[in-house]
């Protein structure tokens, strides 16, 4: 039954004003924001999966911490659109969010680094050979790291926002703005890793050295207390130069119908609607969700293990036992690092890439195969590793670093990973933007599908990958190969399941479309 339209003509709302636009040099602050929130990302990704192990986590379940990552990418990122969409505080939509994120990541910071210390005043038993469990410092570190996703979640959503409502609907000042965020997650990358690759930063703290934090650990602490100072005051200053307007929210919502004349306002439209969009998919979206899927099933044991790889296979070492896996965890650092520039300079050069190629499906196809011959090649630099090893063994070196050639190999691959990985990072998005457009359907709604694509798979990878290893001796490679086979495939249905862009969409528009971290 069909709702009378002049019984409701009084509770809905005016469509909202555009608001005004504001000069350039307002948004290059908010945008400075990323270089803060990807700083600790890069500390996250190079130095916390071999962290663990030192407080006693094996390898096998070391993958579950970074459930949080999915978990709160599912839950958070969608809640914290809705609520900063129709916050009301005098501060303005985006800056309560922004503000209250910053303090979270102090906080979680703060935890993570003093974990061991705290464990230790609480019970736990001395030694960092990565045999001896701390359960204090494990709980502390845990609930650190948690509250470190749910506030790098909390902070991206709103500034991103932030950025759009300060670009006032422009779309070339958008795009714009967009690109410094995204150059400042590059600055904020290459100094991250950077920093994980000092061996020596904690001589800066010294008071970071205890009894509880051996070396590793204080420059872990060291490279956190830069983090948070750097995301505090470019925080700060954005803050202090960007004033927002309160946002006044409109008497009713816009009612929804449920049949026989019965209507109700809407709730938060967050997995419900989420997952209800699936059923309705057009066949490209779907074959898009495919390809991501898998697309992220190749990456994320790589993000996961990449510096435990350098440490233990590369390098030979030993969680907690001499320095050869300390110093692979900070080539692995450096690698990062590389990575990170490549990463930058390529997605400065997708728009010719994917004219040469063909298009951005044959971009992302051929990408996704240079992703699974790099995974690959982590068995053959593996085996090089042990062999100059045995060889170096049977010379008199009890415990030899590997050959120049093999770090050379290794460095290499993690930096022609910024190559495949500047793709992952921007064409998905902006092929879920053009497909949803020419479905009809909304944008925020398909990139949350989309979304559903990249966390879903993460959250598998987290829980099997651990047991998955284990099977093999407890070592990275199994988890990188299955990572090799599903990145062909995800090669293999781009060039075949995907559509082909409308000619008059040129690469550039597509590129411009979306962005991830």
């Amino acid at each position: 039954m069909e709702v009378d339209g002049s019984k409701l003509s009084t509770i809905v709302p005016e469509p909202p004003l555009t608001p005004p636009q504001e000069p350039l040099r307002k948004l290059i602050p908010v945008a400075a924001i990323a270089a803060g929130v990807q700083f600790g990302w890069a500390l996250q990704l190079s130095l916390l999966t071999p962290y663990v192990q030192l407080l006693g986590i094996p390898h096998t379940w070391a993958a579950f911490i970074w459930l949080c990552g999915p978990v709160s990418g599912l839950f958070v990122q969608p809640i914290v659109g809705y609520y900063s969409d129709n916050c009301s505080s005098r501060f303005g939509r985006r800056r309560p969010f922004i503000a209250a994120g910053a303090a979270l990541v102090a906080v979680a910071v703060f935890l993570i680094g003093f974990a061991a210390d705290i464990g230790h005043a609480s019970g736990d038993p001395l030694g960092n050979d990565g045999k001896t469990a701390k359960p204090r410092a494990i709980a502390v570190f845990v609930v650190g790291f948690w509250i470190l996703d749910v506030a790098n979640n909390m902070l991206q959503g709103p500034c991103r926002a932030l950025l759009a409502d300060l670009s006032g609907g422009n779309a070339q000042k958008m795009r714009t703005a967009n690109a410094f965020f995204s150059f400042f997650m590059a600055v904020g990358s290459v100094l991250g890793y950077a920093a994980g690759s000092y061996t020596h930063l904690f001589k800066i703290f010294p008071f970071t050295k205890t009894k509880a934090c051996d070396v590793y650990c204080a420059n872990l602490k060291s490279c956190f207390f830069l983090s948070i100072f750097l995301l505090l005051t470019l925080t700060i200053l954005a803050l202090t130069i960007v004033r927002e307007t309160a946002f006044v929210p409109s008497q009713a919502e816009p009612p929804e119908n449920i049949g026989h004349g019965v209507v109700k306002k809407r709730k938060i439209p967050v997995l419900g609607e989420l997952f209800g969009a699936l059923k309705g998919l057009p066949r490209p979206m779907r074959a898009l969700l495919l390809v991501t899927c898998l697309n992220w099933i190749a990456w994320f044991p790589f993000l996961l293990f990449d510096t435990d790889w350098m440490g233990k296979e590369v390098y030979g070492g030993k969680v907690g036992v001499g320095k050869l896996y300390n110093q692979g965890v900070r080539a692995g650092a450096l690698g990062l690092m590389l990575s990170a520039v490549v990463l930058g300079c390529a997605s400065l050069a997708l728009e010719l890439l994917a004219r040469g190629l063909g298009g951005v499906k044959r971009l992302w196809g051929v990408a996704n195969f240079l992703l699974a011959i790099c995974l690959a090649m982590t068995v053959l630099i593996t085996k090089l590793a042990q062999s100059t090893r045995r060889h170096a063994i049977h010379n008199g070196d009890a415990n030899p670093p590997p050959a120049t050639g093999v770090k050379v190999g290794a460095l290499a691959l993690f930096a022609i990973l910024g190559i495949p990985q500047a793709v992952t990072f921007s064409i998905p998005f902006a092929l879920a933007s053009i497909f949803s457009s020419d479905s009809g359907a909304g944008q925020g709604l398909s990139l949350g599908v989309l979304n559903l694509a990249i966390v879903v798979p993460q959250m598998v990878v987290s829980v099997l990958s651990g047991p998955w290893d284990a099977l093999f001796g407890d070592g990275n490679l199994p988890a990188f190969v299955v990572g090799a086979v599903a990145a062909a495939a995800s090669g293999i249905f781009a060039l075949t399941l995907l559509p082909s862009l409308p000619s008059d969409v040129s690469p550039a528009k597509a590129m411009s479309a979306g962005g991830f971290h």
